[in-house]
């Protein structure tokens, strides 16, 4: 679903149902309660890695991505994908990367617009990377102090039809 998609794009925490994670090959810290594993996506360096993470990753095979010859990224991609039941997946090294691929998928017309809120990783901490290599300009409106928009303010700042106005193509929403 739409909702689905845009919580794996744009949120910076989720909550996954997967079974334990002893069938990776690299352990993962991470807080559970019965099946229900919280990976916490705010940034990639809020959850360390553990000493048999950094003896791991210094360990495992590596390649070129670009040709598809890094068995390690080759493998993460596939146990995620089938972890979410996709035909694939991607990897990403950070949430600005990710974040621009999401915007660029979701606005195909260089010139489109999206609404987001104004206390928006993507507003404040991403350099205006969706409007210099995308050419996604930004129409910015307020965050209440929880993070969400009025729903009001989101449907006043849709772009009626006008030659003039750039197209709203989509609504990023974070939590």
């Amino acid at each position: 679903t739409l909702e689905r998609v845009l919580a794996l794009i744009f949120v910076k925490r989720i909550e996954i149902n997967v079974p334990r994670w002893s069938t990776l090959s690299m352990s993962i810290s991470v807080p559970t309660t019965h099946n229900n594993v919280i990976i916490d996506l705010r940034s990639d360096t809020v959850t360390l890695p553990t000493a048999a993470m950094r003896q791991r990753m210094s360990s495992c095979p590596v390649g070129d991505d670009v040709f598809g010859e890094d068995p390690t990224i080759n493998e993460l991609e596939t146990r995620v994908a089938k972890m979410f039941g996709k035909e694939s997946s991607l990897f990403f090294p950070s949430g600005t990367m990710s974040n621009l691929a999401a915007v660029m998928s979701w606005c195909g017309t260089r010139g489109s617009e999206m609404i987001l809120g104004d206390s928006s990783h993507i507003h404040l901490f991403e350099q205006a990377g969706t409007a210099q290599l995308a050419g996604v300009g930004s129409r910015v409106i307020p965050n209440k102090r929880d993070g969400t928009m009025y729903i009001d303010a989101v449907e006043a700042a849709i772009r009626g039809e006008n030659i003039h106005f750039p197209v709203t193509e989509l609504i990023a929403i974070e939590n």
